[in-house]
């Protein structure tokens, strides 16, 4: 009985205090196996022995052999039918402000603005970023014979060296989330690009756009 009321106590302090990144010495453990480079045709394949050594599936790993067709052609099909099916999840999931999720080829992107998940000030996920990115760790977790590219952005400024620095911090800070919540490391990209890429005006209202972290997902073949 005892015990039961301190484990119900401890889970109302969790709820009240939230989601707190580990201290930044430790990030390395929570992203062994991820790559920090861009997500390409290329490095997607020098990736998959350690995607596929750390237990990682592929879209064809569970499909049967069918009796028909091109073998191509259908596991082509069996992609598109994934993919669509993980963007219809992810927009129905994720309708909230300063989110947005796209399509992008065969690729999905998920556009969070900064301050839709991380405090303004504190520069840690935020209560609200904590239920997004939950979510979208649930969601990635069931289809998990994706790959991830999480990218961080800033807005412009003089800087370079700081901007990419920022914006490496907050795509590491995403990927350690979602490491934390059982998304293989090997399955990730990160990168930080700074101020390119704009994706609106450098004005006050398109800067905090501008502020934003990317998460690509794209099939594993």
């Amino acid at each position: 009985m005892k015990f039961a009321k301190f484990f119900i106590l401890l889970c109302c302090l969790s709820a009240c205090t939230g989601y707190v990144s580990p201290d930044h010495a430790t990030w390395d453990y929570y992203l062994n196996g991820a790559s920090f480079m861009d997500m390409t045709e290329t490095s997607k394949i020098a990736k998959r022995p350690v995607y596929l050594g750390s237990g990682g599936k592929t879209l064809t790993s569970d499909n049967k052999k069918m009796e028909y067709g091109d073998k191509a052609e259908n596991d082509n099909m069996v992609g598109v039918r994934y993919m669509s099916e993980l963007e219809y999840e992810l927009y129905d999931s994720l309708r909230t402000a300063g989110v947005s999720v796209e399509r992008a080829g065969t690729d999905v992107v998920v556009i969070l603005v900064r301050d839709a998940i991380i405090q303004r000030d504190a520069g840690d996920i935020s209560k609200n970023g904590t239920g997004i990115l939950n979510t979208v760790a649930r969601i990635l977790r069931k289809y998990n014979a994706t790959y991830l590219e999480i990218a961080g952005y800033t807005d412009a400024m003089r800087d370079a060296d700081a901007a990419r620095r920022m914006s490496l911090d907050m795509a590491e800070r995403v990927g350690v989330f979602l490491s934390r919540h059982e998304i293989k490391p090997a399955r990730m990209f990160i990168v930080g690009r700074g101020s390119a890429r704009p994706i609106a005006a450098q004005d006050s209202i398109g800067r905090l756009t501008n502020r934003r972290i990317e998460i690509r997902i794209a099939p594993a073949r």
